[in-house]
């Protein structure tokens, strides 16, 4: 099981420096640009862009490519929030069974009474309510609830935090 922490990820807040924040700011405009035209845009050798570009390829500076696809995209136009309370002596089991669903796109361990905090996409409503069974029925859970998401008021979004320190 691959668990990513939120206050430590590889290359962190900390570890980034300011060629890290232009070269990642550059980046989260067009994530198509070529290492030669992140080298134009940030004035830096091409040779620093490759050895940074690797360093956040093996760290976890970078999320997947496949994040570009918005669920709707592929006709998962609703989205909810499954809360999970699970028996913690199963948590193990209860992570893997919610990695076999693929409409479970996210999963939090938050702090407080929930759990974890399911992040999950459906077709329509009774394709939700068989998400969110197919959630309860996991080893390990015991109890789950849902809130439907009407619509995103803030898109997942860096580019503030990027140039926060520039």
């Amino acid at each position: 099981m691959t668990v990513v922490s939120m206050t430590n990820s590889g290359v962190g807040g900390a570890g980034l420096d300011a060629t890290d924040r232009r070269i990642l700011a550059a980046l989260d405009e067009d994530p198509r640009m070529t290492v030669l035209a992140l080298a134009q845009r940030t004035g830096l050798a091409r040779g620093t862009i490759h050895a940074r570009l690797e360093r956040y390829r093996t760290g976890a500076a970078l999320r997947p490519h496949s994040t570009r696809v918005t669920p709707a995209a592929l006709g998962y136009g609703l989205a909810a929030s499954v809360a999970v309370e699970l028996d913690q002596h199963q948590l193990d089991q209860a992570i893997a069974g919610l990695q076999a669903i693929p409409q479970v796109i996210e999963v939090f361990a938050p702090a407080g009474q929930t759990d974890l905090l399911c992040r999950v996409v459906a077709r329509d409503p009774e394709d939700l309510y068989r998400v969110s069974e197919e959630i309860r029925l996991c080893p390990g859970i015991l109890r789950t609830s849902t809130s439907m998401f009407l619509r995103t008021v803030i898109p997942y979004r860096v580019a503030p935090l990027l140039a926060e320190d520039l």
